[in-house]
């Protein structure tokens, strides 16, 4: 992709591993609405392309995955219902097929707290310093950490973070059940693309079930309406395994 004088969202692919680079690091990776876009674009990407069966989500740099969004590009909207109705980050990332895993180091604040919730595992540096600090500017977050936080570490956990906007530690998100991995300095991309590896390594057919079936029990499905859902799309699994049976004997 070009790259943008205020930054740019890049994507990678090794094998059956596409990753997603937030590459701003002069500025601790934070987002502007071109990288807003521009992670959409990597998005589409990641997902249709059949050869990428796990995505990363990484920050350029060795200080931060993501400050969040730069707040002097906030200026940049004519009024509120601008900002209302802008071309945001987080939905994308939520509407990936494929498992999704963000590799986390240093800073992860604000947005960069909320795009590595939108993940579906997240490996962590010991170092890392997480925190949702909007309401101490005013506002609330936008990008879906109050439903993540809430699903992943309950009521109380989401309140006193967002309440408080104070930063916490890679060890306290440990403990509250925010983070699946947490690591050794440097060692967190490492790490990311070895899980990476084993996921890529099962039927891509299989692992997108999977990850559907789960976030449809996340979305409040019924037993009974999640059942019916895992049991059709196991069938497709089998369909598409006969298929390629029946294709190989021919």
């Amino acid at each position: 992709m070009t790259q943008l004088q205020d930054g740019a969202v890049r994507y990678e692919q090794n094998g059956n591993i596409a990753e997603i680079v937030l590459d701003r690091p002069s500025k601790h990776n934070a987002l502007t609405p071109n990288m807003y876009r521009q992670i959409a674009t990597c998005c589409a990407e990641a997902n249709e392309t059949a050869s990428a069966h796990v995505v990363i989500f990484r920050g350029a740099g060795e200080r931060a995955f993501c400050a969040g969004s730069d707040i002097k590009a906030l200026d940049g909207y004519e009024d509120f219902w601008a900002w209302r109705n802008r071309f945001d980050y987080t939905p994308p990332i939520l509407d990936l097929r494929k498992p999704t895993i963000a590799a986390i180091k240093g800073w992860a604040l604000g947005g960069g707290l909320e795009i590595a919730l939108a993940c579906d595992l997240r490996v962590v540096a010991q170092s890392t310093v997480f925190a949702a600090p909007e309401v101490q500017l005013g506002w609330n977050g936008a990008g879906g950490a109050a439903q993540h936080l809430t699903r992943m570490c309950g009521y109380g956990q989401a309140m006193k973070i967002l309440l408080t906007g104070d930063r916490f530690s890679a060890t306290e998100a440990d403990r509250i059940g925010m983070i699946e991995y947490l690591v050794e300095d440097g060692q967190e991309l490492h790490r990311a693309r070895e899980i990476a590896q084993t996921i890529a390594s099962h039927s891509s057919m299989a692992t997108q079930t999977v990850k559907a079936t789960i976030r449809g029990a996340m979305d409040g499905m019924s037993i009974t309406q999640g059942l019916a859902q895992e049991n059709e799309l196991m069938s497709l699994c089998f369909a598409k395994a006969e298929l390629a049976k029946q294709k190989g004997s021919a």
